[in-house]
């Protein structure tokens, strides 16, 4: 079922939204023609998930890689993200990232308001499940036979679509997230319609504001919902969230609280807060939470799980 989930106001927000991302992106490609730096290679490469090919780029590090992970992609249409994928090749991570589908090279078709249609109905989300399960799948192919763990390693929107590619290949082995919401889809969609975009709405909110229109509010879209809870606690593998306290598109701080409660029943799930960043987190101006998530993954593959337990910040409820 295809629904326009935006209203033609915030379309044009998150059409900006949508630039700015990719032009971050973009500060951080090699440019066209340039040598490949000497701690990581590039190839290009092709894989098929549900009938359709999709096109990428595996950056593999010179040394041995101590873990390796396929890049998730956000809610816009995002090509490849080589600059990221070489920042964790030169600190020992195997990368696979690919075009989402109906973007750049790959085929199929990009859904999402721009085109009139809801990139957040459940089948929709399934199906871009089904490509990260069959870019890992891809990447497992392509290392030694004897390699450190792998996993998915992605933002925003990717925070439903990751633990359904998890349930979908049991040889997801952890999941990082940036920005990544651990609510409902329509639960989101209320917190993005009452923030409304205001770069200053946590100036003048409270977070009891913010979880009383999460909560009571009506939708204004109707379709299948899907519930990241639900997921997660399916789930038996590590995972790291990292979080803006700025953030105006992701509740923080309910998708903190409903980790807190999963990892009451056991589960293995840290969340690192950075109090002045906002969404997107892995690009937000601050090398500090990609550092976060490499230490995390270092100390994954070390068997440590010392590091990725202190990785959680205590913060006060409103």
């Amino acid at each position: 079922m295809h629904q326009l989930l935006l209203l033609a106001s915030l379309f044009d927000a998150a059409s900006r939204r949508w630039l700015v991302w990719l032009g971050l992106l973009a500060s951080f490609a090699p440019a066209p023609g340039r040598a490949q730096p000497s701690h990581y290679r590039t190839t290009p490469i092709t894989f098929v998930s549900a009938g359709t090919t999709l096109a990428g780029t595996l950056v593999l590090p010179t040394r041995p890689a101590v873990a390796a992970v396929v890049l998730v992609h956000g809610s816009g249409q995002e090509p490849r993200q080589l600059g990221l994928a070489g920042q964790l090749a030169a600190r020992s991570i195997a990368v696979l990232t690919y075009d989402k589908r109906g973007v750049g090279a790959s085929g199929g078709e990009y859904v999402g308001p721009e085109v009139g249609t809801n990139n957040v109905a459940a089948a929709n989300l399934r199906l871009l499940a089904t490509d990260a399960s069959a870019a890992l799948t891809t990447l497992v192919a392509w290392l030694p036979t004897h390699h450190g763990p792998v996993g998915l390693l992605g933002g925003s929107q990717a925070g439903w679509v990751m633990p359904l590619a998890a349930q979908q290949n049991p040889a997801v082995r952890f999941l990082v997230l940036f920005s990544g919401p651990v609510v409902t889809v329509r639960e989101q969609l209320r917190f993005q319609f009452y923030t409304a975009g205001d770069a200053h709405f946590w100036q003048t909110h409270t977070e009891a504001d913010a979880r009383e229109h999460l909560r009571h509010d009506p939708d204004r879209y109707k379709f299948t919902d899907t519930d990241a809870r639900a997921l997660l606690a399916t789930l038996t593998i590590p995972g790291l969230w990292l979080f803006g306290g700025q953030d105006i598109q992701a509740p923080v701080r309910e998708s903190m609280a409903n980790l807190d409660t999963l990892r009451a029943q056991g589960k293995a799930y840290q969340y690192q807060l950075f109090p002045a960043l906002g969404h997107n987190t892995a690009f937000a101006g601050s090398a500090e939470p990609l550092e976060a998530a490499v230490r995390w993954l270092h100390a994954l593959a070390r068997g440590n799980n010392r590091v990725a337990r202190s990785s959680r910040v205590s913060v006060p409820r409103e």
